[in-house]
């Protein structure tokens, strides 16, 4: 068995101020909150923003999925979704989000003969939607059977649930893990807490995995943590610092979304704006890039002196939060830390401040402080929270502190495509490798299965690749068909190995 990443979800309910709003309100068919024209159809299923929820009538609205008698079309009950009979939009869905992630259907069509997974079993716990049920199929479609479960409630699109649930023929359904008692149901995970909670709960089963891929900042941080204690007894592939995820998922994805999700949670205009981003790797640096593009005043929060040092090159200054919190239009945490943002720092926020997470789960802001007596929350639109001080002062919380750009917004199609391609070849390499290729330990992707990635996209800009001849080959050292990079390139940032051993230890602090 091989455990992927993380999640679970549960559902706020709509608070009506009278019966006259609730009946003016249920003949729209979105049920759980209006939405300006301008906001896309495809949103987060916890609102049902999407235009599936059209699909369902809303008297089973009320009812907690765990709580309801729900049977697919194979006679199966073995699932847990808000809404199975939305199975048939969610695969519509699941086909539109195919078109943009050829490579994936691609491996799925070169592999699927050999089924390089048959066998395998597969726990998965991440953002249940579209793109990722091609991730989940495309396992399928290679031999394996998948469990899944969610890692975020508002991420989670309920029709591409209810549509995996309805593939009865496959063996597995997402998206709770019924069988796995109720502290794990009753929990909202993090991608990184599957992989601690069967170490945890069941260590005698995470014993017989054969492998863990991790594609969370978080999750990879768990996974060292637990190999430097020597508790690590299976091998993990580090996907998060795979160059394709962090070049392409963390910043040209971020780059696009981090607009998207704040334009339409706020209608904010960013010109003369004034923004802290905490955090300048790859998602700090996308983030930074869109918000500069489109006049807004950025600072950095940063606490590696090279990120820092990149920040200032890049044109940014850097600074402490404390030093500007209270000049602050926006404020967005891209660290994958926790308690970024503290109760000291809301309380000294300026009226109307904007507060909003692209980092780790929920863990950067502390939203828990803010849920105080003395405080007020007040929701102005869904995902959207006013928190207002008894002096009146109000700040803006987006998505209670959750990712912004899974919660609020959509993700562009494409780049997951890349990063699910990636999770697809490090599964089956973890599965095919020979004994002993892999030790209990983490483990950075081949950069081989990097660039095999890399080169499965590049038909979609009908980009052709300039060859090798042999004696450039043999003059850079390199095989004419790669890898092209060594192992320790990561990100972009390459530094010849022979600076490494210049100074000496004294030098060091």
């Amino acid at each position: 068995m091989i455990s992927v990443l993380n999640f679970v979800f549960s559902f706020p309910q709509i608070q009506f101020a009278n019966a006259e709003d609730k009946q003016e309100f249920s003949k729209f068919p979105t049920k759980a909150g209006r939405r300006s024209l301008s906001r896309s159809i495809s949103q987060s299923s916890t609102d049902s923003y999407s235009s599936a929820a059209s699909y369902t009538d809303s008297s089973d609205d009320e009812t907690s999925p765990r709580d309801k008698a729900q049977v697919n079309s194979h006679g199966s009950t073995d699932f847990c979704v808000k809404n199975i009979k939305q199975a048939e939009f969610g695969r519509r869905e699941i086909e539109i989000a195919e078109q943009d992630m050829s490579a994936l259907i691609s491996l799925r069509k070169r592999a699927q003969g050999e089924k390089p997974l048959a066998g395998a079993k597969i726990v998965g716990c991440t953002h249940i939607t579209a793109q990722t049920a091609v991730l989940i199929e495309t396992l399928v479609a290679l031999g394996a059977q998948c469990r899944w479960t969610a890692c975020n409630i508002y991420s989670t699109q309920n029709e591409v649930a209810a549509a995996l649930a309805e593939t009865g023929e496959t063996g597995w359904v997402a998206t709770l893990l019924k069988e796995q008692g109720g502290d794990f149901l009753n929990k909202e995970l993090t991608r990184d807490y599957l992989t601690h909670w069967v170490y945890k709960k069941y260590p005698s089963v995470f014993k017989k995995v054969r492998g863990i891929v991790e594609e969370s900042v978080t999750g990879v941080h768990r996974l060292y943590q637990l190999s430097k204690a020597g508790k690590l007894c299976v091998p993990a592939m580090n996907v998060n610092d795979s160059v394709t995820k962090q070049k392409f998922d963390n910043l040209y994805c971020c780059r696009e979304s981090i607009l998207d999700g704040l334009k339409r949670t706020t209608d904010i205009m960013f010109g003369g704006k004034q923004v802290v981003v905490c955090g300048y790797g790859e998602v700090g640096k996308g983030c930074c890039t869109a918000l500069k593009a489109l006049g807004a005043i950025v600072c950095i929060t940063e606490i590696d002196p090279i990120c820092a040092l990149q920040a200032c090159m890049d044109g940014f200054r850097v600074v402490k939060l404390s030093e500007v919190i209270r000049q602050m239009d926006v404020v967005i945490t891209c660290t994958g830390n926790k308690n970024v943002v503290s109760r000291e720092h809301l309380d000294r926020m300026k009226n109307g401040c904007i507060v909003c997470n692209m980092g780790h789960s929920n863990t950067e802001i502390d939203v828990a402080s803010l849920r105080s007596p003395e405080l007020t929350w007040e929701r102005v639109r869904s995902q959207v929270d006013h928190i207002i001080w008894p002096d009146g002062k109000r700040v803006v919380v987006l998505a209670e502190g959750r990712l912004l750009n899974l919660s609020c917004s959509t993700v562009p199609t494409f780049v997951l495509s890349i990063t699910a391609t990636t999770q697809a070849l490090a599964l089956i390499e973890l599965y095919n490798a020979p004994e002993g290729r892999y030790k209990q330990d983490v483990y950075l992707l081949p950069k081989k299965m990097d660039e095999y990635v890399a080169s499965l996209h590049l038909p979609n800009f009908d980009a052709h690749l300039t060859e090798l001849s042999d004696e450039q080959a043999k003059y850079m050292g390199l095989n004419k068909n790669g890898p092209f990079k060594p192992n320790y390139y990561r990100s972009g940032s390459l530094i010849s190995c022979r600076l490494l051993f210049i100074s000496n230890y004294s030098v060091l602090p």
